[in-house]
């Protein structure tokens, strides 16, 4: 019989005793203290602040908890504040990382972007959490959902795709100008939304059997290593995405008057960005290295909502921004598939892992 166990882990207490000692000519020399060890009499190693700051990062353990957790695995006491203040320490640590990260997606062919409402600060002020990334890289970033934090944003420096959910300022032309890849999965529920108001219409279902269809060639053709859809594949889907749109223009009248007093009928708008954007609608399809969805931004948000479920509001933007450069560091490094704790471990110590340059990733 076979069982998978794991050892007991007691903290002890190591004693490091830096000699002094004098030469002939008068100087006093110290010795260097190890790599980690604090300055203080008395101090908690670096796997203990690892194992910390990474409970508080990855898994959302609230401050007083993970206290409690390391005490009853460990033995080891730290304090609340002790803690706490390990975030802000780890922030630091892998600053210089975080600073590569953005470059490299300000270089990057596709970049993801995300925005989610976060509760952080005074009750009832709301910010937003938003995120730059792709399958290597992920950068997050403590702001509002408007155009002075879209400045700062990443997205100005963008110079590849950026895949989005069709919010109005990624389109802001003071942003600079880029190509586009509307989110086909947003699209789809959009006109699941048009197919429950308009029973009897075949254009919804046939917009987003087009979608799927386009959706499944491209994942196709990657997994067969292919660099396109099959040419007769893509003309059937695209004049099935292109018909099934006239056919909504048709059926679905534009109201007239002007855009501030009169609303539009449901569906409309979609259809005609549906009409008008077809070329940021369809990138995907003509080109494999960019993906239908924004589906990975939405992965690297969701640890953000599980956060808020577990913990709650946040209570300082701070150190909010320093948990999120530490999960956004993280993230890249289980994106390469690297060991989280060593290298968190080692940015600790001052070994900082920075990521590659993409060609050799």
């Amino acid at each position: 019989h076979q069982q998978i166990e794991i050892p007991l882990v007691v903290a002890r207490r190591l004693q490091h005793n830096l000699h002094t000692v004098a030469c002939r000519c008068g100087r006093v020399h110290t010795a260097a203290r190890p790599a980690g060890v604090s300055a203080a009499p008395v101090g908690h190693g670096v796997n203990l602040q690892a194992w910390c700051v990474y409970l508080l990062v990855v898994h959302a353990i609230p401050v007083h908890r993970c206290a409690e957790l390391v005490a009853a695995l460990t033995g080891a006491e730290p304090s609340p504040g002790f803690v706490h203040g390990l975030i802000g320490r780890a922030a630091a640590a892998v600053a210089r990382a975080n600073a590569r990260i953005r470059m490299l997606l300000t270089l990057a062919y596709v970049v993801c972007c995300d925005e989610s409402p976060l509760r952080v600060g005074p009750k009832k002020a709301k910010k937003y959490l938003l995120v730059a990334c792709n399958q290597l890289l992920t950068w997050y970033m403590l702001g509002g959902r408007d155009m002075a934090t879209f400045k700062q944003f990443v997205l100005a420096e963008v110079t590849g795709v950026v895949v989005h959910d069709r919010y109005q300022i990624y389109d802001a032309t003071n942003l600079g100008t880029r190509d586009h890849q509307l989110c086909a999965a947003h699209l789809i529920r959009d006109l699941e939304d048009c197919a429950e108001t308009y029973p009897k219409a075949r254009w919804p279902r046939q917009l987003q059997m087009a979608l799927r269809g386009l959706i499944h060639a491209a994942n196709l053709a990657r997994q067969q290593g292919t660099d396109a859809i099959a040419a007769g594949t893509l003309a059937m889907f695209t004049r099935m995405f292109r018909g099934g749109v006239a056919v909504g223009l048709s059926e679905v009248k534009r109201v007239p008057g002007p855009a501030k007093t009169v609303t539009q009928p449901v569906g409309r708008v979609l259809l005609e960005v549906l009409r008008d954007r077809a070329d940021d609608v369809l990138r995907f399809a003509h080109d494999l290295r960019i993906p239908p969805t924004n589906n990975q931004a939405e992965r690297d948000l969701r640890p953000a909502k599980t956060q808020q479920k577990i913990s709650g509001r946040l209570r300082s933007e701070r150190h909010t921004r320093h948990r999120y450069a530490v999960r956004g560091y993280l993230s890249t490094v289980i994106k390469h598939g690297l060991d989280v704790m060593t290298v968190l471990r080692d940015a600790l110590l001052g070994k900082l892992w920075m990521p590659p340059d993409p060609a050799t990733a």
